[in-house]
């Protein structure tokens, strides 16, 4: 199982890295700002309705107007702003990984539900 966070931290050589899984939802303690979780909320969700505003008050991380009227969030570390799309894709990325690492084989085709608790919007 991975754990649906993503985060990304400072290297000590210097430059970024990005983490994916446990070790993303490790460093939430130390870097709350730059760790990514329960994206899949934001999904579909204008930056400006209600719901996106309460749901942005109980996030350690910093919920932002996306290029296109969305909400995307914003990372300090890297100083960029991600749909929760790309974080998601992140996530994926990651199970792809893990999955081809386990079978020994490329995994090419994969089946991805949508909750059912998505609207219409969301679930576009």
């Amino acid at each position: 199982t991975t754990a649906s966070y993503v985060g990304f931290a400072n290297k000590k050589e210097g430059g970024t890295e990005r983490l994916v899984g446990t070790p993303a939802k490790r460093q939430a303690v130390t870097n709350p700002e730059s760790t990514f979780y329960a994206t899949k909320r934001l999904i579909g969700r204008r930056f400006d309705d209600q719901a996106t505003k309460d749901i942005s008050k109980n996030l350690s991380y910093q919920v932002v107007n996306g290029d296109n009227g969305d909400a995307w969030v914003y990372c300090d570390i890297t100083k960029k702003k991600y749909s929760p799309s790309q974080i998601g894709s992140f996530i994926l990325q990651k199970m792809k990984d893990t999955a081809q690492d386990y079978v020994g084989t490329p995994v090419e085709k994969a089946v991805v539900t949508v909750p059912a608790y998505f609207n219409d919007s969301q679930r576009q």
